[in-house]
């Protein structure tokens, strides 16, 4: 589905509940084909931000969107132990994939992505930001919020205001969300795909390093 500007603007303006009973214009279509790990392992539509050897054995792809409780839990309490565990050490290739359920999540993901531009880095500090901040962003006047997220973050208001105006942006944002759920069969967040074997919900550090582990010794 095409996503209006008119449609994107009025989202910003609604409060979190609001928005969370209304269709989303980013709403699932369908469940399809059956994945492969190649089809995990491209990206689509915007280039990858990834943490981690390009050469690594193992590559851990997430799903999630920035509205989602269980992806900003997961991101407080797992992920730094797997960065510490695994990232860190070089042994695995992480990389996060925008899957926004509603508009406001798919406004968090444009501004990640233009305060960060090229660097993962700064993207994943960012992502780290907003899930942290996301009681407050999502469910106050979401434009203002982000707008002085993005203002901490270095950006200009004006340049805050053109990021989340860029309809380009936005298009491949939901182009990308579309290939994961018509391909990739992901229907839910937080989704994540180890060498291709999809694991969905929040996961536990254990979990992780249960599938990790061998595949690394492999």
């Amino acid at each position: 589905m095409i996503i209006t500007r008119r449609e994107f603007t009025a989202a910003l303006a609604l409060t979190g509940a609001a928005v969370a009973i209304g269709l989303s214009p980013l709403r699932l279509i369908s469940e399809a084909s059956a994945q492969t790990a190649a089809d995990v392992a491209k990206p689509v539509s915007l280039p990858d931000m990834a943490l981690g050897p390009k050469d690594a054995a193992v590559t851990v792809v997430e799903f999630a969107s920035m509205t989602c409780g269980h992806c900003a839990n997961f991101n407080e309490t797992v992920f730094p132990k797997i960065k510490t565990e695994f990232i860190d050490t070089g042994k695995i290739r992480y990389v996060f994939r925008e899957f926004p359920l509603d508009i406001k999540a798919a406004a968090g993901s444009m501004l990640s992505r233009c305060i960060a531009k090229d660097d993962a880095g700064k993207y994943f500090a960012v992502v780290d930001m907003l899930f942290k901040q996301q009681n407050e962003w999502v469910m106050k006047n979401t434009a203002e919020t982000l707008t002085r997220i993005g203002k901490q973050a270095g950006l200009s208001q004006q340049q805050v205001e053109e990021c989340l105006k860029d309809q380009a942006l936005l298009d491949k944002i939901a182009a990308d969300q579309k290939f994961a759920n018509e391909v990739l069969k992901v229907n839910s967040t937080p989704t994540f795909f180890i060498n291709g074997e999809m694991l969905r919900g929040e996961q536990t550090f254990e979990e992780f390093s249960k599938k990790i582990t061998p595949l690394l010794k492999g």
